[in-house]
């Protein structure tokens, strides 16, 4: 599976420069609101020292990272959910994402104006969260309405569905996130249909200047935001992105050394976005052919990987032959592994381990 994440913010924060640098796409990124007016769409590679220690010693033919997709779309305003501004079209490709990722505006510069004419990040990010609960409540709103035609039949599912719909809207209404809502499996199984902003996790980017990529005092007030409410932060300066999206590999990490920065903002976004969706990477080898990064969630079974790969792996599935890639590499390669013993074999309940190298065995 690959994932995907929307990333929200008000106008002129930063969000297509950092679009631009994450993706290395050509999108607009012009100091004025409303630059972006159809939904940008960028796919990623993950990062994968794993991965790269793999196809150094296989050598494959093709090798196919785990990828993640970025959506950029128009900055919300006040008022979004009732249709203002060119934020509001786009809320549906939000709901169609994985997780959401919350650019907020933590640089001052006079030459870009703000639309609320100050800095402030807890305000912006209360003003966002707002018109993503009120576009919620909107959509509880309508579906409750059939639901309470649907209960009259006094069936326990149609009952039972109308009365989730009322407590979801009361705490839509009262500031309560659905990600926040105490809830069982079958009830949020129940509410997947709605594909409600509020119930995706949240990861808060924080976008400073160019002089300040490891923070400043707003970022502390992202940074505390973000720890009230179970979220993580990540500090990044998009100028600065976008100048290491412009170098050559080696160029773009002398130039990070000399910042202080361990890894570029891509890498720590995408890191912070694995751990939001508690992700695990498995491979899969077919020798000199193809060497193949999955990405699937925390827990999975061997007989979930199998079906995310093909659904006939799933169907005929008969063992998994896993080895960890560390060991892998360490006693070069996959034959040389099992002559050292470090080969399993695994049946279908196997929770795949973040670094599994997995052989499939099925018959169909």
């Amino acid at each position: 599976m690959g994932i995907k994440c929307g990333i929200v913010g008000l106008p002129n924060v930063g969000k297509s420069t950092l679009f631009n640098a994450l993706t290395a796409a050509q999108v607009p990124a012009e100091n004025y609101p409303f630059c972006t007016i159809d939904p940008n769409v960028g796919v990623v590679a993950v990062p994968d020292p794993k991965l790269d220690a793999l196809a150094g010693l296989v050598r494959p033919e093709r090798v196919v990272p785990s990828v993640i997709e970025f959506v950029d779309v128009a900055g919300l305003v006040r008022g979004a959910s009732q249709g203002e501004g060119l934020g509001n079209r786009f809320l549906a490709h939000v709901r169609e994402t994985d997780a959401i990722v919350h650019l907020v505006r933590c640089f001052e510069n006079d030459d870009i104006a703000h639309v609320s004419g100050r800095i402030d990040p807890t305000a912006d990010i209360e003003l966002i969260d707002t018109e993503l609960l009120l576009a919620d409540l909107q959509t509880v709103e309508k579906s409750l309405e059939k639901a309470e035609r649907t209960a009259r039949t006094n069936l326990a599912q149609d009952v039972a569905r109308r009365d989730l719909l009322l407590t979801i809207a009361d705490a839509l209404g009262a500031g309560q996130a659905l990600r926040e809502v105490s809830l069982t499996a079958p009830e949020r199984a129940m509410l997947r249909e709605l594909h409600l902003i509020t119930a995706k996790p949240v990861l808060f980017v924080a976008n400073v200047a160019d002089n300040e990529p490891h923070g400043n005092a707003s970022t502390k007030r992202v940074l505390n935001h973000a720890r009230r409410n179970g979220a993580e932060t990540v500090v990044v300066s998009a100028a600065i992105e976008a100048e290491l999206a412009e170098l050559p590999k080696d160029e773009a990490e002398e130039f990070m050394a000399e910042l202080g920065l361990a890894e570029s903002g891509l890498q720590r976004v995408i890191a912070a976005a694995y751990r939001l969706l508690d992700l695990v990477t498995f491979y899969t080898t077919t020798g000199e052919k193809e060497l193949r990064a999955w990405t699937v969630p925390r827990g999975a079974t061997a007989f979930d990987a199998a079906g995310v790969i093909h659904t006939d792996f799933q169907r005929g599935f008969i063992r998994a032959e896993a080895i960890d890639c560390d060991a892998f590499v360490r006693h070069g390669g996959e034959q040389a592994a099992r002559e050292a013993g470090e080969l399993r074999l695994e049946g279908k309940s196997y929770v795949v381990r973040e670094g599994d190298v997995i052989h499939f065995r099925f018959n169909l």
